[in-house]
């Protein structure tokens, strides 16, 4: 095959791949590479009904030093939300008015918050910073994985209801 049609053939591919990823942005499906839930395909659904604890979401983050911090040290995979992040897949474990107290653990309206232990230091030996707890603020969500290294709102606080993109369904996930 001679230099031009081989650039030829892999311009097309790259349009392809292009384009299928497009549809899916569109579509509502996510990828997931990363350990807080199953990895593979996701799909973000509309919520007819108003977010409850207990909801699997996906949000955008706010451009915030959380954010900042989230990316620069990988903690984020780089997407199309503000600020240049992927969307986060979190459990929704307070809504507003609830008092969230951090600790070792996490307690929300003095109940424990299971698997909700607070990390000093990453899996990179770097520092970090619990959020100081308080009550969530009108329009905010506090976010929880059960993951034990999950970036959520143990560390960068309750996040801005307006950032939410809709529920996440598994499409094609497995756990590693």
């Amino acid at each position: 095959m001679n230099p031009r049609a081989a650039m030829s053939v892999i311009g097309l591919g790259a349009a392809a791949i292009a384009a299928i990823a497009g549809l899916g942005w569109v579509g509502g499906f996510r990828l997931n590479a990363t350990p807080s839930y199953p990895l593979g395909l996701w799909r973000i659904e509309r919520a007819v009904a108003p977010i409850k604890v207990g909801d699997l979401i996906f949000i955008c983050m706010p451009v915030s030093p959380g954010l900042s911090l989230g990316l620069t040290r990988g903690y984020l995979r780089p997407g199309l939300c503000p600020g240049g992040a992927g969307p986060l897949i979190k459990t929704v474990a307070a809504l507003p008015g609830a008092q969230i107290a951090v600790g070792q653990t996490v307690t929300i309206d003095g109940r424990p918050l299971a698997h909700s232990g607070v990390r000093l230091i990453d899996a990179e030996g770097r520092p970090l910073t619990a959020d100081g707890g308080g009550i969530v603020p009108p329009g905010h969500l506090y976010l929880h994985s059960d993951y034990a290294g999950s970036y959520d709102s143990r560390y960068f606080g309750p996040l801005p209801e307006a950032g939410l993109l809709g529920l996440a369904r598994p499409v094609a996930t497995f756990d590693p």
